[in-house]
């Protein structure tokens, strides 16, 4: 699961996540989000192994001559602190850890683009000890690229989370028109922007007979935007497939985007492993995962050619059928109260459902709404005051409360 910040990092933890990928100030591909002093990195990978979990650091920018020698030192350091991977995409900072950190655990970045068990079993050799595989891959053709190379070379698939026009976020469009680069981390994301066009069709100077229609409607047009992807319905196929790790897309999201996705997915795969012949898909999962602000779901390249599904969105925004509310602090079994911290306004009355980790949502009514010196209010409308309610089930420390 992906962690931007300390806060996303603890919610994915709870939520059953077996390990996160987060970056340093430094050479990671997602500079909109907080990430990790190296102070925070160290209590990060220190939280993750008191759990049993794994923490993956990615140092998957494109890094040009100058920046080698700060590096090396940070990749010195990362080993230190006992990181259990580094996510690589280029081939000399690769051979940099190869050098400085031997002991240290290498994965390869979908930005190397990884497509064939050739690729695979050629970085494995220069010392890949994981492939993070091209998001532009079928199913079909993953199974192959797991029939033809070792079996100690593990595979990693994004399964869910945005996906971008770009082969495997190589792109440049963001550097063209902002000065901004994509491949080093500061992405402006003018694919998702809203673009107006004067003609109804594009045609290739020379290829007068291959006219490609742009649609537009009042809002504009968005024939760069992706949809997002989502795997929740097919578990059995990924797991079949030989795939050794499943990747959700979302540093730059919200801790509770985190937490629900990570739930959805730990609740399918575990129900899917103890009991492969019985297995059902659940539809509460995509309701967990229509839950959370997302765009417009897609199955991405697993099921066809990417002529066929690179699937643009239809609608400019985000969409999300409930509202973060609150995190829980504790709760008072013998009054039955529980105390929440605010994130969004709650009112008396209001309908809301409690989201536990290996649990889909729980309805409640707030009744009996109270600040945190026991008196009685309407609403909570800070962010970050305490605030009880009568709790119907017992509610532990980090549950979630969202509207309905």
């Amino acid at each position: 699961m992906p962690a931007g910040d300390p806060e996303k990092l603890r919610a994915v933890l709870s939520y059953g996540a077996d390990a996160v990928y987060l970056a340093g100030k430094s050479y990671g591909l997602r500079s909109a989000c907080a990430n990790f002093t190296e102070e925070e990195l160290a209590s990060a990978v220190s939280y993750a192994h008191s759990l049993g979990r794994r923490v993956y650091v990615t140092v998957n920018t494109m890094p040009r001559d100058r920046e080698y020698a700060h590096l090396a030192d940070y990749i010195r350091y990362l080993s230190k602190i006992g990181a259990d991977a580094v996510i690589v995409g280029d081939i000399g900072v690769l051979s940099l850890v190869r050098d400085v950190a031997p002991e240290l655990d290498i994965h390869l970045s979908t930005q190397a683009s990884a497509v064939s068990s050739y690729a695979c079993r050629a970085w494995h050799a220069l010392g890949a000890r994981r492939i993070v595989l091209a998001r532009e891959l079928t199913l079909r053709e993953i199974s192959e690229i797991r029939k033809n190379t070792p079996p100690e070379l593990e595979l990693e698939v994004f399964i869910h989370g945005a996906m971008c026009i770009a082969y495997s976020g190589r792109c440049l469009l963001s550097n063209c028109l902002t000065g901004r680069d994509a491949n080093r981390g500061e992405c402006a994301q003018p694919c998702r922007w809203n673009y107006t066009v004067k003609s109804i069709e594009v045609t290739e100077e020379k290829r007068p007979g291959g006219r490609i229609p742009i649609e537009e409607d009042d809002e504009g047009t968005y024939v760069m935007s992706s949809r997002d992807l989502c795997m929740i319905e097919h578990i059995p196929e990924l797991i079949d497939a030989g795939i050794d790790s499943f990747k959700i897309e979302g540093r730059v999201k919200s801790a509770y985007y985190g937490a629900v996705t990570a739930n959805a997915y730990r609740i399918a795969i575990d129900r899917y492993v103890s009991d492969p012949q019985g297995y059902t898909f659940d539809p509460a999962l995509l309701r967990e995962l229509e839950s959370v602000s997302h765009r417009e779901y897609c199955t991405g390249f697993f099921y066809g050619s990417p002529a066929n599904t690179a699937n643009t969105v239809s609608y400019t925004g985000y969409l999300r059928d409930k509202a973060y509310l609150a995190v829980a602090i504790s709760h008072d079994e013998t009054s039955g109260r529980a105390v929440f911290r605010q994130k969004n306004r709650v009112c008396e009355g209001d309908a809301a459902e409690i989201v536990s980790p290996g649990k889909t949502g729980r309805g409640l009514i707030i009744y009996d709404l109270k600040n945190s010196d026991g008196e009685p209010i309407e609403s909570a409308p800070h962010p970050g005051m305490l605030f009880s309610v009568n709790a119907p089930f017992p509610i532990a420390p980090g549950d979630m409360l969202r509207g309905i």
